[in-house]
């Protein structure tokens, strides 16, 4: 591996990183209380995830995705703690593909970050020759469904 690969700007030594995911959070008419952030903080400065990137776009009601800079966003919510948080890994194409799936008139916040907790066993299974080949998320509605499911098979007994 190269030095340059192993010091990317932002990341560090990159085998020592832990998996990085992103989410994309949906604000509809663009109101956002901020209600969330204090724990998205917390989660930071507890070492939990390290946060790469802190997007706003704007999807106009013609279609138009554009980027937004978090002291446009307006003062009802302090953004100012995230100011800077851009590693470059996001482009345009990332934040057209995201805005894809909002409605429009909406805003969206979107956050690249690592999963620092699991730095240790991601390194692990590295240096054992592992590697990741799958991943996904199971929506809390579906759990919530199998759940009732199975509660309603045992009931039925």
């Amino acid at each position: 591996m190269s030095s340059e690969a192993e010091t990317a700007p932002g990341f560090g030594d990159i085998e020592e990183l832990g998996p990085v995911d992103y989410v994309v959070v949906e604000f509809p008419g663009n109101r956002m209380t901020g209600e969330g952030l204090p724990i998205l903080v917390d989660l930071v400065d507890r070492g939990i995830i390290r946060i790469f990137d802190f997007v706003f776009v704007r999807k106009d009601l013609d279609g138009t995705v554009t980027a937004v800079e978090l002291q446009d966003l307006g003062g009802e919510v302090d953004l100012s703690v995230f100011e800077g948080a851009s590693s470059g890994l996001l482009d345009q194409g990332d934040l057209d593909e995201a805005g894809s799936a909002l409605e429009p008139g909406n805003s969206a916040g979107i956050i690249v970050y690592e999963n620092t907790w699991a730095a240790p066993f991601a390194r692990a299974l590295r240096r054992g020759g592992a590697q990741l080949v799958a991943a996904g998320r199971i929506p809390v509605q579906a759990l919530l469904a199998s759940l009732d499911a199975l509660e309603e098979t045992y009931d039925g007994e």
